[in-house]
């Protein structure tokens, strides 16, 4: 077992209702460092429903399908035999092997298992199990894993791990991990919601729009950006400000492509970015970042827009304002409400959407806003 595992917070409140698991936040981080194929060291159906969602991604995932005879006499030559097969299936220039709660409780050796494989490419291995009460622990187990196989500079170790603790005391502090029991929420109605945001661009008030946004889900989050930038153009609404976290210059190889891809998009949308606010890994700082530019440059602003990551924008730089927001979690649309936030929408398909694309994928809002803005310009004609 690897020796810097955190200690659990026995003064923290437990969180009983469903959340992700550490090796869940360990394949996706995999992914970000661009690994070409992982092997899930555990039995057959661990992490079976993200470990296909990853495919989508390009990734492949094994498995050493551990089984009740590994449970009791090791399968330590099991993981040995998959990493030689995984080598011939898939030639891979990066490699995952990553535990779990079966191979872990018993005391695996992953180490040893990569040596007498002895795979033609870099390895990253990655001893986690589920038992975190933190999921991001098991996306910083990776990027040290990463730091120590030579993939990943130092520097940006350290860099993201200080981004990982600050996004585990938000999420602590506002979001899903602040109160013991959160019961899922659909939010606000995408039609009301739409409603209200056409009756104020055509009232001319003055808004702004906030991507931070997470990963690949920007993908989907930013089509509700387009949506009001284009509908605030039609009305002849010049007031629209846009921020967004998606300096390309920034964060792991995965990310900046995610973040260049968008860029591109939008431009072909017509839409311009006022303020980048920092990187899709960013998130927890980007939105202080937008919240700061907010209070000090359009105080006098009537409403904002929170994409993806809202409760990392303070409300003491907006709480003067309407504001709508929009979550992909069901169980972020309360703590959203009781901070203040006027109106929450939820994404609830946005994963699986925004795994595997490159452009931009529709959204249930923008498409929403779209068709109301049409709805009333048909009645008007």
């Amino acid at each position: 077992m690897a020796s810097n595992v955190p200690v659990t917070d026995a003064g923290a409140e437990q969180i009983i209702h469903p959340r992700p698991s550490s090796i869940v936040a360990a394949l996706y981080t995999l992914r970000d460092l661009e690994t070409d194929a992982v092997i899930m060291h555990g039995p057959s159906g661990c992490c079976f429903k993200h470990s296909r969602l990853l495919e989508e991604d390009g990734i492949r995932v094994v498995t050493t399908a551990m089984d009740e005879t590994n449970f009791v006499f090791g399968g330590d030559e099991v993981l040995t035999k998959v990493i030689r097969r995984a080598v011939e299936l898939f030639n891979p220039s990066l490699l995952g092997v990553i535990g779990s709660c079966a191979s872990m409780i018993i005391g695996e050796n992953i180490h040893q298992a990569v040596l007498d494989a002895n795979p033609p490419c870099p390895v990253i291995e990655v001893e986690i199990h589920a038992g975190y009460r933190d999921n991001t622990y098991g996306a910083i187990a990776t990027l040290k894993a990463a730091a120590d196989a030579g993939v990943l500079d130092p520097s940006e170790y350290r860099r993201q791990k200080e981004l990982l603790i600050m996004a585990t005391d938000l999420e602590k502090i506002s979001g899903v991990a602040s109160k013991e029991y959160i019961a899922p929420s659909r939010g606000d109605l995408k039609y009301v919601t739409a409603k209200k945001l056409l009756e104020l661009l055509e009232r001319n008030k003055k808004g702004v729009v906030v991507l931070n946004a997470k990963k690949e889900t920007a993908y989907q989050f930013a089509d509700i950006l387009i949506a009001l930038s284009a509908v605030a153009g039609e009305l002849g609404n010049e007031y629209l400000k846009t921020f967004a976290n998606l300096d390309a210059g920034v964060g792991l190889p995965r990310l900046r492509k995610h973040a260049e891809n968008i860029l591109n998009d939008l431009k072909e949308s017509g839409v311009a970015i006022d303020h980048i606010t920092g990187g899709l890994d960013e998130y927890p700082i980007t939105g202080v970042n937008a919240g700061a530019l907010i209070e000090s440059c359009y105080s006098d602003y009537d409403f904002v827009v929170l994409l993806g990551v809202p409760h990392a924008v303070p409300m003491k730089n907006v709480s003067k304002k309407t504001i709508f927001s929009v979550t992909n979690g069901p169980r972020q649309v309360l703590p959203l409400k009781q901070l203040g936030h006027t109106h929450v929408t939820v994404e609830i398909d946005l994963h699986p959407k925004t795994l595997g694309v490159s452009h931009v994928v529709p959204s249930e809002l923008g498409d929403t806003l779209r068709a109301v803005f049409q709805e009333n310009h048909q009645k008007t004609c």
